[in-house]
């Protein structure tokens, strides 16, 4: 079981990357060719879904593909099944888009960084206690004007904004206080994962790359 110091690495390590690609594909052929479209944008941190069909088995080969140079994660875990899944398949941090005490307890008894979805003051109060990083979902709704506000009360509380997340206002988030960002639909595209088109898909991710930079 990781350490709490492996944990920190990875936090360090999502900092580092900023940009956590957030995959939702049709099938995990997609999945897989995003992945390597995404990684050769520069992007160095994939959070695989659990609405991708067969997950698992892309949370597993992205590991063996890409090593060290990506941070591989599972998410929109709902129910305890895919979490133990999700480890198994070498998931190196665990994200829920909700609150769901029995998903965030077999999260944290998995030992790895975990992340807990929430949106209101009470929402957060109660994910802090259980999980390492608090995903603010959606983002979309608040904006970054509503995560600097969330700071207020919550100064220590590493926040990571999933939802709404653009190339253009990136450096607001961080701004505003957020640890990384997920990026979805705006770094993935539905067209373009059903159409295969992985050359604008790399250069969406390298879009996004030199925006967090910046």
């Amino acid at each position: 079981m990781p350490t709490t110091a492996e944990k920190s690495t990875i936090l360090a390590e999502l900092r580092a990357a900023t940009v956590i690609a957030v995959l939702r594909a049709p099938g995990p052929d997609e999945a897989r060719g995003a992945c390597q479209a995404l990684v050769e944008g520069g992007i160095r941190a994939i959070e695989v879904t659990y609405t991708t069909p067969d997950a698992a088995a892309v949370i597993r080969w992205a590991g063996d593909t890409f090593g060290d140079r990506v941070v591989v994660g599972a998410g929109t875990l709902t129910d305890t099944d895919q979490v133990r899944e999700a480890v198994a398949a070498g998931a190196r941090y665990l994200v829920s888009p909700g609150l769901d005490p029995e998903v965030a307890g077999a999260m944290a008894d998995s030992g790895r960084l975990t992340m807990v979805g929430a949106l209101t003051p009470s929402e957060v109060m109660a994910a802090r206690r259980l999980s390492d990083v608090v995903k603010l979902f959606p983002g979309s709704l608040g904006g970054p004007a509503y995560l600097k506000a969330l700071r207020g009360p919550f100064p220590d509380i590493p926040f990571m904004p999933t939802g709404g997340v653009s190339r253009d206002n990136l450096q607001t988030w961080l701004d505003a206080g957020a640890v990384a960002v997920g990026a979805g639909g705006e770094l993935v595209p539905a067209a373009a994962l059903a159409a295969g088109d992985w050359r604008q898909v790399t250069e969406r991710a390298a879009g996004f790359v030199a925006a967090a930079a910046r």
